[in-house]
């Protein structure tokens, strides 16, 4: 009778895992997949963003209203921009082009000519359109990896990532921490 029991609980037990491991495994591929496509997703904007950005400088320079320097970072920053690979140096790159954008947004302010310039204030409103939309992305693209790394590090499946080889990721983030800490000033 004990024996007979003991059969049976075997191979169920055996089913119960094996089919655990499975459920696992394809929990990680759909997670693999998911971030995947949400990299992609942002990298496709993150392109329109970098080749918006030579008509950008060439309309500030047409309008006669630029400031040399301005310019050369704005167009250092695309390149190493273009050139980041991972999500960390992507977003390190994509945040010092952010922030050399801003700069030369600022420069309409001080050059009325430039304001009022129809190719300026397009190509402004699409880079901007095109930010809200990367960062609606990046929010997606991390919140499947914040799923994926904690499926990797929980217990049971951990043991099944690291059977198969699913690693940690990276997150993506465009603001540099010392960037996000500094306060803001108000002149009054």
């Amino acid at each position: 009778m004990i024996v007979k029991a003991i059969l049976i609980i075997i191979p169920v037990v055996v089913f119960g895992i094996f089919v655990a491991i499975i459920g696992y495994f394809n929990k990680f591929v759909k997670l693999k997949n998911l971030v995947r496509a949400a990299w992609s997703d942002i990298d496709v904007m993150l392109k329109k963003r970098h080749d918006l950005i030579p008509n950008l400088v060439e309309t500030v320079r047409g309008a006669g209203a630029y400031e040399k320097s301005t310019l050369e970072r704005v167009i250092q920053a695309r390149s190493s921009a273009m050139a980041a690979v991972s999500p960390a140096d992507k977003g390190a790159s994509e945040g010092m082009l952010t922030g050399a954008l801003k700069s030369l947004f600022a420069l309409s302010e001080s050059y009325p000519a430039l304001k009022a310039n129809e190719n300026y204030l397009l190509l402004q409103n699409q880079i901007k359109e095109l930010e809200d939309s990367i960062e609606g992305q990046r929010k997606s693209y991390n919140a499947a990896v914040m799923n994926k790394n904690i499926l990797i590090e929980s217990f049971p499946s951990n043991i099944v990532a690291s059977l198969f080889g699913f690693k940690r990721q990276e997150q993506f983030t465009l603001e540099s921490p010392s960037t996000e800490r500094q306060s803001t000033q108000v002149k009054i």
